[in-house]
């Protein structure tokens, strides 16, 4: 929060300018508010920029929640998307090894290949 921002919202609460006046406790309170919310919308902002939903955020703890909620989930799905296509490419490599052989023309498509492509792809059931 910068300076500018902290004079203009003292003032928006009631203080004087270039002197400190106590304004008594509601004034305080004003001011902690403008603050609290100003803080609030500069983490929504940022997490609505990074594509986060802000959900019912109403304090930054509820924001802060529901972003480490968000980070979880993608970092969960993240990871089931690598593993699925490090599966299918390795059972890509399988398949590739039988067509390889077949076009020497030593073995054929040898099944053996493809069971082994099958039993990497079946691994995703379990």
């Amino acid at each position: 929060m910068t300076r500018e921002n902290i004079i203009r919202m003292a003032r928006e609460a009631g203080f004087a300018d270039g002197v400190v006046d106590i304004v008594g406790l509601e004034g305080f309170i004003n001011f902690a508010a403008l603050i609290a919310a100003h803080e609030r919308e500069k983490v929504a902002r940022w997490m609505l920029e990074r594509g986060y939903a802000t959900g019912h955020g109403d304090t930054i703890e509820d924001l802060l929640e529901e972003l480490d909620w968000q980070i979880a989930e993608n970092w969960t799905r993240a990871m089931i998307n690598g593993v699925t296509s490090e599966r299918e490419a390795c059972a890509m490599e399988c398949i590739k090894l039988a067509h390889g052989w077949a076009r020497l023309g030593a073995w054929g498509e040898n099944n053996e290949f493809h069971d082994c492509a099958a039993a990497i792809r079946a691994r995703r059931e379990k």
